[in-house]
């Protein structure tokens, strides 16, 4: 794996997101928080869990210990849970954009949120999140189009059609 792959991969993370959170836009609040019959409860549990794994994530990448998770209820619109992922994004893409090859291969240690000590190498991790992001915006994804939002097709490939120059 190098800067270029996690680049690609990063880009498909956001342009997933954003289909997501764009579809989001048109629920209601109520729709927002309504009990749904999927692993996170709501949308807004659902959406929150995502957020919330991106930020630990880099937080650890950074090495900075985060054990406090996001609650749903620190997000009671869909307006503050976005204005919030828009500020994770720009620091995501700011850590990116200071990957180096090198810095990808390399092992960095963390704690998780319920004091495990672990080491994993950078790549892999960061190929977790994205991964991760992909299970969840599945769920959000369903979610939404219960609700009669599709966000459509969240695929890596449809992502890699839409670009100019992969």
């Amino acid at each position: 794996m190098n800067t270029k792959d996690i680049q690609l991969l990063y880009k498909y993370n956001a342009w997933a997101n954003a289909k997501i959170l764009n579809a989001a836009a048109n629920v209601s609040q109520e729709q927002f928080t309504a009990s749904a019959d999927h692993p996170h409860n709501n949308l807004r549990h659902a959406l929150t869990h995502t957020l919330f794994a991106e930020w630990l994530w880099r937080n650890r990448w950074m090495g900075q210990s985060k054990p406090t998770p996001f609650l749903s209820e620190d997000f009671p619109t869909f307006d503050a849970l976005r204005s919030r992922w828009s500020e994770e994004d720009k620091a995501l893409n700011e850590f990116i954009a200071s990957l180096s090859d090198e810095k990808l291969t390399s092992i960095f240690q963390y704690t998780t949120t319920t004091g495990k000590a672990y080491e994993d190498i950078l790549w892999q991790a960061m190929a977790h999140v994205v991964n991760h992001g992909t299970q969840h915006r599945s769920e959000a994804a369903a979610i939404l189009t219960e609700l009669g939002h599709s966000p459509g097709d969240i695929d890596l490939i449809v992502f890699l059609r839409e670009q100019p120059h992969v």
